[in-house]
């Protein structure tokens, strides 16, 4: 009996803690910071637009200040036609990750669009600001839908990022439509999901958030527009933030640097699938960038493989390329919508809550 009791006790003992673990990773939700909306502009105070004229700056002395969004001047023009998609508004569910095996495809029923063709795109809509202009294109290459916005920009500090509800914590979550019009962006996407992770630096929008390297590549943009990718054992933390560093993410890896492919051919995230839903951001020049979304995991789009997505970059000109969190995360949003189709948990339309996005603004 001593021995069957033992056993029984040790079972659940280790139940427990299996799931304790669980819960800690992927659901507790802790705040270490519950206002984190500060920028830090002081790297910009040296740096003109790239249209010649002077950048209007916060006067910082050193210390990280809080910034309205509304420096941004939105005035659209419209193009072709908007884009539609079917996200939700509400509170995120927690999902599986890019690097997660969801094997199960989900057959897309809502949408039948049998003109899809590879090789073929069309012009969505363009927008005209004081301080940014956006072309967004959908191509469909790889038997899949992708969309692109070409994003130029008066200077990087236009390229912000921001977090769910506002708080740096772990398992801190809202979808990326929500926390896109919560700071009035007219165009987002999803981040590098870093409250599901222990390590990897964060810092967003000039602050210095974790100072914990993870050994993965590391993508900084800096005040004067231009992105690098690089190894995290490269700097800590802290010098980046010294060098001015405006954004830096860590998922990875970096795609494209020097205008080459920088992933083999079989390279994957984890234990992704070689298809997969995805999120890129690339630089074509300083405050030239791209933001990608791909579909993926449904009938009409298969999804990209890391080395597919770094290939149709390239062909798109990028010279710097940085993969962010992809699979149910993968999300667009443009002018009040979600105009990608995010498949979350087998679920065509629906988005999945994520804790950061990048965004115009």
């Amino acid at each position: 009996m001593k021995k069957h009791l033992w056993a029984v006790v040790y079972g659940l003992l280790l139940t427990a803690f299996t799931l304790y673990i669980t819960l800690d990773t992927f659901v507790l939700r802790s705040s270490y910071q519950t206002d984190a909306t500060q920028m830090n502009t002081s790297m910009f105070d040296q740096i003109s637009s790239a249209s010649g004229g002077s950048i209007q700056n916060s006067t910082i002395s050193g210390s990280a200040v809080s910034e309205s969004s509304s420096s941004f001047s939105h005035r659209p023009e419209h193009g072709s036609g908007r884009g539609r998609g079917s996200g939700s508004h509400s509170k995120g569910d927690w999902g599986d990750w890019d690097y997660w095996d969801d094997s199960d495809e989900e057959q897309d029923s809502t949408d039948s669009d049998s003109t899809l063709v590879n090789g073929t795109s069309k012009e969505i809509d363009t927008y005209q600001g004081d301080n940014a202009t956006i072309k967004l294109t959908q191509y469909y290459e790889n038997n899949t839908r992708i969309y692109v916005a070409d994003v130029t920009v008066t200077s990087a500090r236009y390229i912000k990022t921001a977090f769910a509800d506002d708080i740096y914590g772990k398992n801190v979550t809202a979808y990326t439509s929500e926390i896109a019009k919560a700071h009035d962006a007219v165009l987002a996407i999803n981040g590098d999901y870093y409250g599901a992770q222990e390590k990897g630096y964060v810092i967003r929008n000039g602050v210095l958030y974790r100072e914990l390297a993870n050994g993965k590549d590391v993508m900084c943009m800096y005040a004067d527009g231009s992105i690098e990718i690089f190894e995290s054992n490269e700097y800590t933390a802290k010098e980046l933030e010294e060098q001015g560093v405006w954004q830096a993410f860590n998922f990875g890896p970096g795609l494209l640097k020097d205008g080459s492919i920088a992933v083999s051919e079989n390279q994957e995230v984890g234990r992704a699938m070689s298809s997969n839903p995805r999120t890129a951001i690339g630089m074509i020049d300083k405050n030239h960038y791209l933001f990608l979304v791909a579909d993926g995991r449904s009938s009409t789009s298969k999804g990209l493989s890391l080395y597919q997505l770094a290939e149709f970059m390239e062909k798109l000109g990028v010279m710097t390329a940085y993969n962010l969190d992809g699979g149910g995360s993968s999300t667009m949003y443009y002018n009040g919508e979600v105009i990608n189709h995010p498949t979350t948990n087998g679920r065509t339309g629906k988005e999945r809550g994520v804790s950061d996005i990048v965004y115009v603004g």
